[in-house]
């Protein structure tokens, strides 16, 4: 058998950017779906729903390749961060994290001709305490708008970040132990740069 051929169901750089550090080459096939939460769901069940269902929409184009979806949320107490609508939102969202510790939520899932398979990860951020002006001026760098919970761990939001509970990976989007869990799953391994079909 040979080496699968990759496709990530999202239009996330950071996601892609994780897979080439892997080694492994990826094809991009953004699904775009309904990201509206269902009556009584949590966001730890919404993150997998999502991945799931963007690498199944995803496999219907490449139904032989491996499909990769991925979903990520920031959660403070008990509001639900997806990514701003505005430099304002942006803002009051990275107020609200300020000097406290949010949890950031990722579901990552795998499609493949033999099934899908999914799991979501939990990691514990801490913010160190900052004013507004600073806030703004973190959003006026344009980084924050298209990640959830306005800041991007992985750039120039590190400097938000006191400290960090669990998956790194998990907060920014794609948690890479949990993906290489998974990969047996659907019949690979991963080899420093490579996936192997198991035998």
């Amino acid at each position: 058998m040979d080496a699968p051929h990759l496709v990530l169901a999202s239009a996330s750089p950071r996601r892609e950017d994780v897979l080439r550090q892997l080694g492994l080459a990826v094809e991009r096939s953004p699904a775009h779906l309904d990201e509206s939460y269902l009556e009584g769901e949590t966001p730890a069940e919404h993150v997998e729903r999502l991945a799931r269902e963007k690498a199944r929409a995803a496999a219907v184009l490449h139904p032989t390749a491996l499909v990769i979806g991925g979903d990520t949320v920031v959660v403070q107490g008990l509001r639900v961060m997806g990514k701003p609508t505005s430099d304002a939102e942006a803002v009051e969202m990275l107020m609200e994290l300020s000097g406290r510790e949010h949890q950031v939520l990722s579901g990552v899932a795998i499609a493949a001709p033999s099934g899908t398979v999914s799991r979501t990860v939990e990691t514990g951020v801490r913010f160190r305490a900052f004013g507004r002006a600073e806030a703004a001026a973190y959003v006026a760098t344009g980084e924050p708008a298209d990640k959830a919970g306005a800041y991007g761990i992985q750039g120039l939001g590190a400097a938000l970040v006191e400290e960090i509970r669990g998956d790194y990976y998990c907060v920014v989007g794609f948690p890479v132990a949990a993906f290489l869990e998974l990969l047996p799953g659907v019949g690979y391994t991963y080899v420093f740069g490579r996936l192997e079909p198991l035998v």
